[in-house]
């Protein structure tokens, strides 16, 4: 003969583990939506290209984003860029999509692009310069990139994008250099 079971037993114990998970699961969300990004606030926001330079071409206007996704998860950064036609190219433009996310201590970075490009980045806040790196992994073969904001009024950024060749994983050439604001907000009486 079995021993009769204890529904209240059973009852307590799937009480308990039902409050532990859920205080694990609220505390993880808390500390996943309120720590980890005070460095990152100055990036925030809307930004317009004031001015670029660099080669393949000067973008003929510009525009960015940084905002805080997923209950404050992640910062998600949208980016377009519109190029003019030049004698070997039309006109074209440049999308692109990165999500900046927490991986355990580390800040990490995933980029996509209307051209196909998938970049993963390790990222760097640097209170001394206060500026904002995204480096990309180094990957045997391939170039390799960094994207450095440096904020130089709270409402300009100095963007740089890199490059390195592949056999130089380390030898950064300028690429982009654009300077952004924040737009001006009209007010109408």
């Amino acid at each position: 003969m079995h021993a009769p079971i204890n529904h209240r037993k059973i009852m307590k114990f799937n009480c308990l583990g039902l409050l532990l998970l859920v205080a694990l699961l609220t505390g993880f969300r808390a500390q996943a939506a309120g720590s980890g990004w005070d460095d990152w606030k100055g990036l925030l926001g809307n930004w317009v290209a004031a001015d670029s330079a660099g080669k393949p071409g000067k973008a003929s206007g510009g525009d960015c984003s940084f905002t805080m996704e997923l209950q404050g998860a992640m910062i998600v950064r949208k980016n377009h860029a519109g190029y003019p036609a030049t004698k070997d190219r039309p006109a074209s433009n440049h999308d692109d999509l990165m999500v900046i996310f927490h991986r355990g201590d580390a800040v990490r970075a995933a980029y996509y692009d209307s051209e196909g490009h998938e970049i993963n980045y390790s990222a760097a806040f640097k209170a001394s310069e206060k500026s904002w790196t995204f480096l990309s992994d180094s990957t045997p073969g391939a170039p390799r990139y960094r994207l450095t904001y440096t904020q130089a009024s709270p409402t300009e950024l100095k963007l740089r994008f890199e490059v390195a060749a592949p056999d130089k994983p380390d030898a950064f050439h300028t690429y982009i250099e654009a300077t952004l604001k924040r737009p001006v907000t009209s007010t109408k009486p």
